[in-house]
């Protein structure tokens, strides 16, 4: 039987390399992984930049064999916001990295489960994000011959098991779908946009950047209609999406991000950006100085001809009435025509999201790549159900 030591991460910049640093020799013969940026590992524990902070907390741990070697990390955390009427209350477990052990799997299952249920939960998910959805969130159950798109997570084989044998089971899937850009849209699609066109208050049009603070309003706006209410989701203050279209702004291209409005009310977003792993692939997880070199050279000059789907929404009382797909159609428009792209990959479409799987079936899209959300209630007799359709 072996021996583990768990140890806490807290502020100890020792351990804090370890968290760091185990994946890249985890990883050493998976040609397909990226490895994460460590600024965006770290801002995720940094109370002054996660705003997540304000309604919850997190801990972090690595585990330690008897010769002092990382050979597990995991964090764990929860936001009271996501706690919504009388449903157990559920908190997360995340950055799970770990050697196929089982034992030590445990260990660090354990320790995720022992902390939360003293904070008094009931429950946690895994492995996922201590903030939004966009990054860090599921393991990877399907594609581990395909390269990851920014954010979204490449894990061992070996995880799921791991998972379920400490009874975790799949709360939902998360579907990455591919497409070829120069695919011609379907005959169905392009009657979608001429049915939706008959209005002639509705348009779409992409960001202009100039109209900063105009496009922020209209994000927020939809962004909290379409999925604010939504389990598990927290809606998104105006201050946090002006610091996303900052923070995102090296690196956007505006023919990418779609906006729908009908007359000057805001009514669905798409929103696109180049895929970024193509860059940061290169850089090692640093983006010191010598890194941002390397990224400017791999954005400026070399380019990528492949782009990833981060987030789409569309308000209620327009969902299902073809505004979806006629903004696709608007966007291929400009994306076609100028052949500024030859691929792109929509990330994150829960199977909990029919409406969203039949757009993308409509658009001839293939699943390439399937992460899983696994739940675990404390209470092992407690009744699972999986995430509800929307």
């Amino acid at each position: 039987m072996a021996s583990f030591i768990l140890k806490e991460v807290a502020n100890d910049p020792v351990l804090v390399a370890g968290f760091l640093h185990f994946p890249v020799r985890l990883y050493r013969n998976k040609p397909m992984w990226v490895r994460p940026l460590d600024t965006d590992i770290e801002e995720v524990f940094d109370p002054k930049k996660n705003k997540m902070f304000r309604s919850g907390t997190a801990i972090r741990w690595v585990l330690l064999n008897e010769k002092q070697e990382v050979v597990g990390r995991v964090a764990a955390f929860y936001d009271k916001r996501l706690w919504k009427g009388d449903q157990p209350k559920v908190g997360g477990m995340g950055f799970f990295e770990c050697i196929d052990n089982q034992e030590a799997a445990n260990h660090l299952f354990e320790a995720c489960e022992k902390w939360l249920t003293a904070e008094g939960l009931e429950g946690m998910d895994g492995s996922i994000n201590f903030g939004d959805r966009d990054k860090n969130w599921g393991i990877l159950v399907e594609g581990f011959d395909k390269s990851p798109n920014y954010g979204m997570p490449y894990t061992h084989e070996y995880y799921p098991q791991l998972f379920e044998n400490y009874s975790f089971k799949p709360y939902f899937y998360q579907l990455t779908y591919h497409r070829f850009v120069a695919t011609p849209l379907t005959q169905k699609m392009q009657e979608k946009y001429d049915r939706v066109m008959k209005d002639p208050t509705i348009r779409f049009g992409y960001y202009n950047p100039k109209e900063m603070p105009k496009y922020v309003k209209a994000f927020h706006q939809i962004y909290n209609e379409a999925w604010g209410k939504h389990a598990g989701v927290a809606p998104m203050s105006e201050a946090h999406v002006q610091a996303l279209f900052t923070k995102l702004k090296p690196v956007m291209d505006k023919r990418l991000l779609w906006f729908g409005f009908q007359g000057e009310r805001p009514i669905a977003f798409f929103l696109m950006l180049p895929e970024l792993n193509q860059y940061f692939k290169h850089v090692n997880g640093k983006l010191d100085l010598w890194g941002k070199v390397k990224f400017a050279f791999y954005r400026y000059v070399v380019g990528v001809k492949k782009m990833f789907g981060v987030a789409f929404g569309v308000v209620p009382d327009f969902q299902g009435k073809g505004v979806e797909g006629a903004m696709v159609v608007e966007c291929s428009k400009v994306v076609q025509k100028k052949k500024l792209y030859d691929e792109i990959e929509m990330n994150w479409i829960g199977d909990f999201n029919p409406k969203m799987l039949h757009l993308l079936e409509s658009l001839n899209a293939t699943v390439v790549k399937r992460h899983a959300t696994y739940r675990l209630y404390f209470d092992r007799n407690y009744p699972f159900e999986r995430m509800k359709s929307i």
